[in-house]
């Protein structure tokens, strides 16, 4: 049986509706006592209450009956009032007569307001005391979005929607009048408080608000970074992995959380890096994956590739299990905190795709259930299923007008209200691709990215690719804004170090800017973004320890992750106790440091990778909340003289020097290629120098071959000698000297599998 609110003639400017109880066939609701099933109502409200009758229109099928019901009111005179609402803005704002709630659906036939007025934390029946206002589409419906305005508490309040429409799966209708549904425009989200909470798998999602709070205090001295692109040394990471391990120090109530990011700025300063992108932080359900009997139910989605609500800061990263106000405020203290220390915050954004999973096994909690034809890419041409060029069920449709206007909407939120400094997207190339799945040449919303003067300050940087097969590094449609993931040097430089003949032409190429992809129009080297490793993939630890992956305890029998990702064990499978094969290793490690330093261009590292840290050969670690993905501070300890040293040397090095960081393509006269055989198929060496004007030149040289090689080096400019900075041959702390070591000679021997670099003083 459905239940509805009475409304009255629309001329009416409010309409008294009561506090009721949910009357409904679907649920026992009314299986408790009155002052269990009020309880919820009687506790939002303030003040005596005493006990009236109200009526409801209840409907079944096309018959109307009149129920009377007995509720817990504020007060006779002082019922709960309701307005016809407007239709912007989308979500939840505070206006004169009240909290104003407004929705998208186009294809809705039925929307209903879902309160709880009084958040009680997490518990599995949520629904029960809830109130439900069933919005009349002639008083609350403009266009497509619908509203309502409601006289509730300015806070404290849960809410969500309900909505139905057509049921023609056919035409990509996927209406359920059961599901309480998330707004996709809700500021907060309300879920389990703590992060990985066995006991509270199955919770539900309800969108909140809070008008009491004080806006956040930034600070008096408080300023953006606003570093350049070319002098960028991004640290990509995970919130709750970087402090989640007993070994962080930290206390209990704020491992995993934004402020145990604060308490870990001073590594962040000493590693010398000066941007942090941060793996997701939208609202995610991280037990999505053991909501049902499957292969992975024992995976904890830790790296949050999986969005529930695009505005909502992931509530669970809150101290202390606070909520998702606190986790508001704790975000921005960690943004404050970070630019306080000169290191600007780009956020690892995923638009190609939500929660929702696919039409065999949906998760049903917003997009899908609100308007699923206008959300998603459907294939009318395959039974009107959810098409999926982002390998996880469906993917969303970026290039409808209401779907970009909601990007570009959460985009600028994230802008003005956290200060971020820019986006990395997941899977950008989804962001190309048109309503029917098609790639665009000048896809509307990659331009509206580009353009929007409130995006203007930021950093935009595309994963230039989708599981569609639409690869596009180098190609990407950019207006001279978008920057790239350069995927084509991961692979270049992975195979030259490791030893792949045929590759020297190509790592000279990398590292000098990538011209042959970026070089266009103004694009500038700074748009390639280099790395040799990021989250998905080996680390490098792996990379140089693993030929294989060794992904089994995924539930996936080995069929995740990349196959092909050009690494090399040096020797021997995983851990090994020769002596021989772990100095290789450990100069390998350097060498790939070495050449993502010295590269022209936006140098991207990984969380670990600086004292060496192991997932064991997994290449798709995104289900392990443990010491697999989580930052281990003892070995960072162990390692600290020694990989780590090196690590901070490196980038402290780059920054220190205009020749690596040029704002434009290297020219002819700004760099000596030590060559004059690039068709040699079996080089493995390559030699170089980097000229500066004041003469403080640059000798770079990597041997990958397995054997010695004397080279012959060049003449310094006048007045000047080398100095040797880097020789990854030589133990800590020889294999770094920033301030260089004399007596370089007109002949180096650069032993196998190293890198030296020299410096003109």
């Amino acid at each position: 049986m459905e239940v509805m609110l009475l409304l009255h003639s629309p001329l009416v400017p409010a309409l008294s509706v009561h506090p009721r109880s949910i009357l409904s066939g679907r649920a026992s609701y009314l299986k408790s006592s009155q002052q269990r099933v009020f309880g919820e109502v009687e506790r939002g409200l303030a003040g005596s209450c005493k006990m009236s009758s109200f009526v409801l229109a209840a409907r079944a099928g096309e018959q109307s009956v009149v129920v009377e019901e007995e509720a817990l009111l504020k007060s006779e005179s002082s019922p709960l009032k309701v307005f016809p609402g407007q239709a912007h803005p989308l979500g939840v704002s505070e206006v004169e007569s009240g909290i104003n709630f407004a929705i998208f659906s186009q294809n809705a036939t039925t929307v209903t307001l879902c309160l709880l007025l009084e958040e009680r934390g997490i518990r599995n029946e949520l629904d029960e005391g809830m109130i439900e206002l069933t919005l009349d589409p002639k008083v609350n419906k403009t266009g497509d979005i619908w509203h309502i305005c409601v006289e509730v508490p300015r806070s404290n309040v849960l809410y969500g929607y309900r909505v139905d429409g057509p049921r023609d799966w056919s035409q990509g209708h996927r209406f359920d009048y059961d599901n309480i549904l998330l707004d996709p425009y809700a500021k907060l989200i309300e879920g389990r408080r703590v992060f990985g909470d066995a006991n509270n798998k199955m919770s539900k999602y309800f969108g909140t608000y809070d008008f009491d709070c004080l806006p956040f205090d930034w600070g008096e001295n408080y300023k953006l970074p606003k570093i350049h692109e070319k002098d960028l040394v991004i640290y990509e990471m995970n919130v709750r992995a970087f402090t989640a391990d007993d070994s962080s120090g930290l206390d209990s109530k704020i491992r995993g959380s934004y402020l145990g990011v604060i308490e870990k700025i001073p590594h962040l300063l000493e590693l010398g890096v000066n941007a942090v992108e941060l793996l997701p932080v939208f609202e995610f359900d991280e037990m999505e994956l053991q909501r049902r009997p499957n292969p992975r139910d024992h995976l904890i989605n830790t790296w949050g590739y999986s969005t529930i609500n695009f505005f909502a800061p992931m509530s669970r990263y809150a101290s202390n299990g606070g909520g998702p106000i606190n986790a508001s405020r704790e975000f921005r203290e960690m943004v404050r905190a970070l630019h306080g220390a000169g290191i600007e915050v780009i956020l690892d954004v995923v638009y190609n795709h939500t929660n929702e999973a696919d039409d065999k096994n949906p998760y049903t909690t917003s997009f899908r259930g609100i308007d699923n034809k206008v959300y998603y890419m459907i294939d009318f041409n395959n039974n009107a299923q959810l098409m999926n060029f982002s390998g996880c069920g469906n993917t969303l449709n970026c290039n409808h007008p209401d779907v970009m206007e909601l990007i570009l909407d959460s985009l600028r939120h994230w802008v003005t209200e956290y200060h971020v400094d820019g986006f990395r997207f997941d899977l950008a190339s989804v962001l190309c691709r048109g309503t029917d799945g098609s790639p665009h040449n000048a896809p509307p919303l990659i331009r509206a990215i580009a353009k929007d003067s409130i995006l203007s300050r930021c950093k935009i940087i595309a994963e230039p690719w989708d599981c569609g097969g639409l690869y596009l590094v180098g190609k990407f449609p950019n207006w001279d804004r978008w920057a790239e993931w350069n995927g084509i040097y991961r692979d270049d430089i992975r195979r030259f170090i490791k030893g792949d003949i045929g590759m020297k032409g190509s790592f000279a190429t990398r590292v000098s800017g990538s011209a042959d992809l970026f070089q266009v129009n103004q694009r500038k080297p700074y748009h390639g973004i280099n790395f040799v490793i990021a989250h998905d993939g080996f680390t490098l630890y792996d990379l140089v320890s693993y030929n294989f992956k060794h992904n089994d305890a995924n539930g996936e029998r080995g069929n995740d992750g990349c196959n092909d990702n050009f690494s090399w064990n040096c020797g021997a499978e995983g851990e090994t106790a020769d002596t021989n094969i772990k100095e290789l290793r450990l100069r390998q490690m350097k060498n790939f440091q070495v050449a993502l330093m010295i590269s022209q261009g936006t140098p991207m590292m990984l969380m670990g990778d600086e004292y060496g840290h192991t997932r064991f050969g997994n290449n798709n670690s995104y289900g392990h909340d443990n010491a697999l993905n989580n930052f281990q501070w003892g070995q960072l300890k162990d390692k600290k003289d020694n990989l780590f040293r090196f690590f901070s040397e490196m980038i402290k090095f780059r920054r220190s020097r205009h020749v690596f960081t040029r704002e434009n393509f290297i020219g002819k006269n700004e760099v000596t290629w030590h060559e004059d055989n690039w068709e040699n198929y079996e080089s493995k060496f390559l030699a170089f120098t980097l000229h500066e004007e004041n003469g403080s030149d640059v000798y770079v040289a990597f041997n990958a071959h397995d054997y010695f090689i004397k080279a012959s080096i060049p003449s310094p400019p006048e007045s000047r000698r080398w100095y040797r900075v880097v020789d990854t041959n030589l133990e800590s702390p020889r294999d770094i000297v920033p301030e260089g070591v004399e007596g370089v000679k007109e002949m180096y021997e650069i032993a196998p599998y190293s890198s030296i670099i020299l410096q003109a003083k």
